[in-house]
């Protein structure tokens, strides 16, 4: 390359950079076909444009959204924990605090159904098909009574439904009224020595919370890391001399990680001292008991089958499972896709192996 740029003479560097940068092409690469482009241009607009062909209903999007979204939404797409809630909330948004969903909030349905299409279900995103799509989209307007449940969505009948916020939004024109009032030369002088936090969004309810068990595990690690580093040799000594079954030291960076990978968990399963039952099962003593061992705990019956045929869940079976829940046990309740990275599988249960109490 330099050798090239040696040959270029001042006057064509010159004439180069004079060119626009769009008037470029340099040889390389070809204008994308229109199949390639259409395959990515998935907007859809207000109006209905660039709706795919397909259609469904909220009798087969119960079904759907059971599997694919209640993990994190609800059964009847109430919300758990902190994920959002998608029905419900009407008449509330002049209040202080209002519940903005789908039917109380969102001005267009073109939004839902975008949205869906291209980011869900969490963690599988750009699986559904327009089929799917649309019957999930419908269940969420008949869950908020918006719709009957044996109304077909699809491309032609889209622009009937009403959104009960249509109108609630104005036309964004601070550019043309009020950019003159706020622009001027910043404010270099005064400024705080330091910046620090001091109050948390506790309203909203947003800023993660760090659990006594999640704190308890990395105080540990650090400990274990830090003894690791300090005598190497009698840390040696002692795993030589300690079986590796259930319980046995495990990597303290790993156990972190594991922490970590484990928020996606979180909205269904806890761990820990006080830990509940949620949409899914506590995990604590996961590691070398039966499947389905959680007493108070609903499981499926595909999953007690499988108890009942021996599964015990220990580093293989729970590897399996975690890489493709629905492939592993066939009618499992568990919504989620599974965790397509092995270190991620590794880590997530050597955090597991931390709660050792059910």
């Amino acid at each position: 390359m330099s050798k090239f740029l040696k040959s270029i003479s001042i006057g064509a560097v010159a004439t180069l950079l004079a060119v626009p940068a769009t008037a470029q092409t340099f040889g390389l690469g070809r204008a994308a076909l229109p199949e390639e482009i259409s395959a990515w241009n998935l907007d859809v607009h207000p109006d209905g444009s660039g709706l795919p062909e397909g259609q469904g209903d909220a009798i087969d999007g119960e079904e759907i959204f059971a599997v694919q979204c209640a993990a994190c939404h609800g059964d009847f797409a109430e919300g758990i924990g902190n994920w959002p809630k998608l029905a419900g909330g009407m008449d509330t948004l002049d209040r202080e605090d209002p519940l903005k969903t789908v039917g109380s909030y969102w001005p267009y349905l073109s939004t839902t159904f975008d949205y869906i299409r291209r980011s869900m279900p969490y963690g599988n995103a750009g699986t559904l098909s327009a089929d799917e799509t649309y019957a999930i989209v419908a269940y969420i307007l008949y869950s908020n009574d918006l719709v009957e449940d044996d109304f077909v969505l699809s491309k032609d009948t889209f622009l009937d439904v009403e959104m009960p916020n249509a109108d609630g939004f104005i036309l964004d024109d601070r550019l043309e009224t009020e950019f003159t009032k706020w622009v001027g030369e910043p404010c270099m002088t005064g400024c705080k020595d330091t910046v620090e936090v001091t109050m948390r969004a506790l309203v909203l309810d947003v800023t993660p919370e760090e659990t006594a068990a999640d704190a308890a595990v990395v105080e540990a690690a650090s400990q274990q890391e830090a003894a690791i580093t300090a005598e190497p040799a009698a840390v040696a000594a002692q795993e030589e001399a300690v079986p590796e079954p259930v319980g046995a030291s495990v990597d303290p960076a790993l156990i972190a990680e594991g922490m970590k990978v484990f928020r996606k968990c979180k909205s269904c399963h806890q761990v820990g001292d006080g830990a509940k039952n949620r949409s899914g099962p506590i995990l604590n003593g996961l590691i070398g008991a039966p499947a389905g061992h959680i007493d108070g705990f609903k499981y499926s019956k595909p999953l007690m089958a499988k108890s009942e045929e021996g599964l015990v869940w220990n580093a293989e079976t729970l590897a399996g499972f975690l890489a493709a829940p629905k492939a592993y046990i066939k009618g499992t309740k568990m919504g989620f896709a599974g965790l397509k990275d092995p270190a991620d599988i590794e880590a997530v249960i050597a955090y597991l192996t931390t709660f050792s109490d059910p």
